[in-house]
């Protein structure tokens, strides 16, 4: 609303500047009508004198009475601007319905001694939060840090605190005590979910860490594709995160409403089901439980919902895994800035019956290229394009020409939209 009151500053000042050069005007006006009128007696020009005067009192009145009107005007108009927006803030599509409406999906912040990272993380997730009632925030905090137990104390009523009552030490194999946090977490996190799906009862559970920044539509995200998540049973979680995600592999100006499917767990910002809790829960891992779910064990053949650009950001250098990737990788990670209205979108070509086919059909009608025509810049603008790996160490040197995650669980698909993607960057004029 600044700039609004500002032009109306400005027509006021305008306003103002006429109104003197129009009081100047009418006195020229008056006085050259005395200069060129013929000579009469005293009493004549004493009587014309104050008739003159008596008109040009009246017509100040009248311009008077017409910039009073004005003025009105000009704070009606005001006012009805400032109405219009405080309608625009309500209508906002960060809060509008179906926002609003709809299942709760509570947000599990896990915590354990890095007061600053919780702030951090808290004050976005509160940023975007539509609604507290549909989107209550949940803090985990192990490790018994005062500090952060305070932080997270001084956000009062909008999240509530549970604390993980178990901070005994714990028992760790010879070969794997530099890796003791990783087995600490494992508990936490087993301790937390039984918590939000047996205690708090919930449906299903958006879990962020404390070191990670959200996007602005990462509620509206969430909130989309939990019935693509729950109708779909090959599904089993939806993740924020896009494990290639760098601002030179992804398509930051038109994919922010891309989605898929990947038979990898990305992590980093994911939603589960209770449902899942129940099967996953009572095998729960002592340590290492993000590479435990994306063993085939747990995973059977299901998939995760994952977007082109990502929604969530790790700013964790400093953290159990020391930093691992994260100046080479992690921090280069883009942060999707456009909100995109996913809840008006259909979102149904996630199902795997109908993404299947497509993707096959992409597969298939796509050309077989090696990596010298695509570093060449041999390949047209647009298509689609394939490259093959054979072995392992066939797939990491690809990845790592393409500056991918060489992990050899990520699928053929990464490589073929980020060829597209490159194709299409290297050939635009």
């Amino acid at each position: 609303m600044g700039r609004n009151d500002s032009n109306v500053t400005k027509m006021r000042k305008k306003q103002i500047l006429l109104l003197k050069i129009g009081v100047v005007v009418w006195v020229c006006v008056i006085y050259a009508f005395f200069l060129h009128k013929p000579a009469a007696t005293s009493t004549q020009k004493s009587h014309d004198i104050t008739e003159q005067l008596d008109k040009l009192e009246e017509e100040l009145n009248k311009q008077s009475q017409f910039y009073s009107v004005l003025l009105n005007k000009l704070r009606t108009m005001h006012q009805q601007q400032q109405n219009l927006g405080d309608e625009a803030v309500l209508q906002d599509p960060i809060v509008e319905s179906p926002l609003l409406d709809g299942p709760v999906l509570p947000v599990l912040l896990i915590a354990c001694n890095r007061d600053a990272a919780v702030r951090r993380s808290l004050d976005l997730l509160l940023k975007y939060r539509p609604s507290q009632e549909r989107f209550p925030i949940v803090v985990s905090q192990d490790c018994g840090h005062r500090p952060t137990r305070e932080a997270i104390e001084s956000y009062g009523e909008k999240v509530t605190l549970i604390q993980h009552p178990d901070l005994s030490d714990i028992e760790v194999p010879l070969k794997e005590r530099k890796f003791k946090g990783y087995f600490l977490i494992a508990r936490h996190y087993r301790w937390a979910l039984n918590q939000m799906f047996q205690k708090f009862e919930h449906e299903a559970v958006i879990i962020v860490e404390d070191d990670l920044d959200i996007a602005p539509d990462f509620y509206e995200y969430f909130s989309a594709t939990y019935p693509v998540l729950q109708a779909d049973p090959t599904l089993w979680c939806v993740s924020a995160w896009n494990d290639n995600g760098k601002a030179d592999l992804v398509d930051v100006k038109n994919g922010t409403g891309l989605l898929y499917r990947t038979d990898f767990f990305p992590g980093l910002g994911w939603m589960l089901t209770k449902e899942l809790w129940e099967e996953l829960g009572p095998k729960w891992p002592r340590s290492y439980w993000d590479d435990w779910v994306r063993a085939p064990e747990q995973r059977s053949d299901r998939a995760c919902i994952r977007p082109e650009i990502s929604r969530t950001r790790t700013f964790g250098k400093k953290g159990v895994s020391n930093g691992l990737f994260y100046e080479k990788h992690l921090k280069q990670i883009y942060l999707n800035d456009a909100y995109t209205s996913f809840t008006k979108m259909n979102l149904t070509y996630l199902m795997k019956d109908h993404y299947d086919l497509v993707f096959e059909k992409q597969v298939q009608a796509s050309q077989v290229v090696t990596i010298n025509d695509v570093k060449g810049d041999r390949l047209a603008k647009g298509g689609f394009y394939r490259l093959i790996y054979h072995t392992k160490d066939n797939f990491k040197k690809l990845a790592k020409s393409l500056g991918l995650m060489d992990d050899f669980k990520l699928r053929t698909l990464a490589l073929i939209r980020l060829m597209e993607q490159l194709v299409n960057e290297d050939n635009t004029p």
